[in-house]
């Protein structure tokens, strides 16, 4: 019995010190989830010590603490517990989901490294209260504050968003730094420019403290219904008082880093009524005036005009298309020249637009210029309003008369002649004919039979031409990827003017049919596509600087087609300038 016990002991023993020999070499977080606004502490653990330990670089994310180091020993019925931990604790720096690298540590010789473990980080959420804690303490005395100017505005309506940060007076603030700046999805938005950031004194939820602006928007909301405003995250240096004090009884403070989001806020977007719509509205929306002029009403044949269709006022004057001036056939005109002159603040957009149309009369006479109307919704009496322009006449003194026109008012006024047929007015055309057949007395002597046998040999030389020529258009791999993108650019281009009228639909087509003309063209890669290695790569090739700015316009316009009000004309418009801004560059580039 004792030999019995003496080997099941040495089996023991032999069983544990080969457990104790396998090397853990373990990362482990305190959660694999978490919101921007909270900390992640990792812990590197190992059952043997090492030496060489090296970090990952923790992308992502600020190291806020650490490395801590611990070690602990135990002895549990007679069995060795070793365990040795490097401790960080980590602020992300934004929104995503990042990779927290492998570490590696060396023991007895050998190299051991983590796994690596993947971090998603979410939008700021609501953290549980401690009072012990000096995060909780400055949380309490920071507040970041979102003030919406109204909750429940029309489609296009302004609305302003101006952030806070309030402190109170025993606290301070050393730096702050944007973490997770608000994406404005679903408006059009303008920030204010702020020169200078005060200090002004308030109050928050009834007690007094310190603020100062931040930052202000102005949205319009281009949909209707709940909208989601995102929230604005600050990393922020706090300087927290503690129950320490000095030699002169003055009370010491200590840095905290500190974390606060303005949260969400949700807006109720109220669609236009329909009741009383203008089918010609266009999507105004404020207070306006219009107006159309010209720079003169009398001139000669030949000479220019200006014509000026204008409105000014407060609204979301960037946001809608003016109404065109209908014009006599016989006045030239050219494409208008879209001005701005528009400034932004708190109360929304306010000054003037204007498109003005260069005409050149050919013909004496004297021409209307008919009125024309333009349609807005006041956000005053929710109402829509119809403002007109007055009909103005060009009186051209001299100048060639328009004979088409003279003659076909002669012809008008003058007296109607009855028309007289002719006998004979059906005689062009013959009633009899010569039908004569020929044979060939005998075919296989004739020509065709001597055509019909020897084209299959003479076309034997032109297949293998044909053939070869192919086999090197195979061959030539970036040649072919040349000629598919510009395929690809025209397709696209047809796929965009068939998606007319369908915004969406409409900009990615084009958008799409750009990007492989450009591939095409100047031989680069998608990835290679950003707007200055476009430029720069135009410029070289010799395209003159105003077509460069068109194309870039072109792609600006279909980034921000999902954020703006578009009509179709205004589509018809960049589809043409997209035909021939393509046409130009094919013309211009060497």
């Amino acid at each position: 019995m004792k030999l019995i016990k003496y080997i099941s002991v040495i089996l023991l023993i032999l069983v544990t010190s080969i457990g104790t020999a396998q090397v853990k070499f373990e990362a482990k977080v305190s959660k694999k989830s978490l919101g921007v606004n909270e900390r992640l502490r990792i812990d590197f653990e190992m059952n043997q010590d090492g030496d060489n330990f090296n970090p990952p670089d923790f992308a992502g994310f600020t190291v806020v603490g650490g490395p801590n180091q611990s070690v602990s020993n135990s002895w549990i019925n007679g069995v060795r517990s070793y365990k040795k931990t490097y401790s960080y604790f980590l602020a992300p720096k934004g929104r995503g989901t990042f990779t927290v690298k492998q570490a590696s540590i060396t023991i007895d010789g050998e190299t051991y490294k983590t796994l690596p473990l993947k971090i998603q980080v979410t939008e700021a959420v609501d953290k549980p209260k401690d009072p012990n804690d000096p995060s909780y303490i400055a949380s309490e005395n920071i507040h970041l504050v979102a003030e919406v100017s109204k909750g429940d505005p029309y489609l296009n309506e302004a609305i302003t968003v101006v952030y806070k940060l309030y402190v109170s007076p025993n606290t301070g603030v050393s730096n702050w730094r944007p973490i997770d700046n608000p994406r404005f999805n679903d408006f059009w938005s303008q920030n204010i420019e702020m020169k200078t950031q005060k200090i002004q004194n308030g109050s928050y939820k009834g007690e007094e403290y310190r603020y100062v602006v931040l930052q202000k928007v102005v949205l319009y909301p281009q949909k209707t219904g709940k909208l989601n405003i995102e929230p604005l995250s600050l990393d922020i240096t706090v300087q927290v008082p503690t129950n320490r004090r000095d030699i002169f009884g003055s009370r010491l403070m200590t840095s905290v880093n500190k974390t606060v989001s303005a949260g969400n806020r949700t807006i109720t977007v109220k669609p236009l009524p329909e009741k009383g719509k203008p089918a010609d509205f266009s999507g105004a929306v404020g207070d306006f005036n219009f107006n159309v002029f010209t720079s003169k009403q009398v001139l000669d044949a030949s000479e220019s005009l200006q014509a000026k269709v204008e409105v000014t006022g407060k609204g979301n004057l960037k946001l809608f298309n003016l109404p065109k001036i209908s014009l006599p056939s016989s006045l030239e005109v050219y494409e208008p020249e879209h001005e701005e002159n528009v400034s932004t603040n708190l109360s929304g957009m306010q000054g003037r637009i204007s498109d003005t149309y260069t005409v050149v009369p050919q013909f004496k006479g004297k021409y209307p210029i008919p009125s024309i109307s333009f349609s807005y919704f006041d956000l005053e009496t929710e109402t829509y309003k119809r403002l007109s322009s007055q009909e103005i006449i060009i009186n051209v003194m001299e100048g060639p008369t328009n004979g088409d026109t003279f003659a076909g008012n002669i012809a008008s006024n003058g007296n109607k002649q009855a028309v007289v047929l002719n006998s004979d007015q059906f005689k062009f055309i013959k009633t009899k004919t010569d039908f004569i057949s020929k044979t060939e007395s005998n075919f296989f002597q004739s020509t065709p039979f001597w055509t019909l046998l020897l084209t299959p040999f003479l076309l034997i030389p032109l297949a293998i031409v044909i053939r070869k020529k192919k086999a090197t258009r195979d061959a030539d791999v970036y040649g072919n990827r040349i000629r598919k993108a510009d395929k690809l650019a025209k397709k696209y281009l047809g796929h965009a003017k068939k998606a007319l009228g369908n915004k969406e639909a409409f900009y990615i087509a084009l958008e799409k049919a750009l990007h492989n003309y450009l591939k095409a063209k100047l031989h680069i890669e998608t990835g290679d596509l950003s707007k200055d290695i476009i430029k720069n790569l135009l410029k070289e090739r010799g395209v003159k600087p105003d077509v460069i700015h068109d194309f870039e316009s072109l792609l600006e316009n279909c980034e921000l087609a999902r954020y703006t009000p578009i009509t179709v004309v205004t589509m018809k418009e960049d589809y043409e300038k997209a035909a021939k801004t393509i046409s130009l560059i094919d013309k211009q580039a060497r």
